[in-house]
């Protein structure tokens, strides 16, 4: 079982940044797939960003160039760095790792933009 916790998430006006960090219960190295998914009220959740164990990391097209996430050394946490934030970018935003086709949740946390 592993368990993800989320933070990081706040007010922030548009154009600012967020900085979202998810850290693991165990490594993250044995997870196949670590991402990122969001999801506004009303709407389904969806895919942010994901970043397998190997390859390279895929973002959805509505936040390529402004999102970036990332992992630390440790391989203990991964982080969503989130610049040029849009009203429409707010969200509770998900940490997700699948292992062996079981996916584990963080409880999320909540982004939002306004002035």
């Amino acid at each position: 079982q592993v368990q993800l916790v989320e933070s990081g998430g706040g007010l922030v006006q548009p154009g600012g940044s967020l900085r979202l960090s998810c850290v693991a219960s165990e490594s993250i190295f044995s997870i196949n797939v670590m991402a990122w998914y969001r999801q506004a009220p009303g709407k389904p959740r969806e895919m942010v960003a994901r970043m397998p164990r190997f390859g390279s990391r895929i973002y959805a097209d509505f936040v390529k160039g402004r999102f970036t996430m990332s992992t630390d050394v440790a391989r203990t946490a991964v982080y969503l760095q989130m610049n040029s934030l849009k009203p429409e970018d707010t969200a509770v935003y998900y940490c997700n790792g699948e292992r062996n086709g079981t996916n584990y949740w963080g409880q999320g946390t909540q982004v939002t933009v306004s002035s």
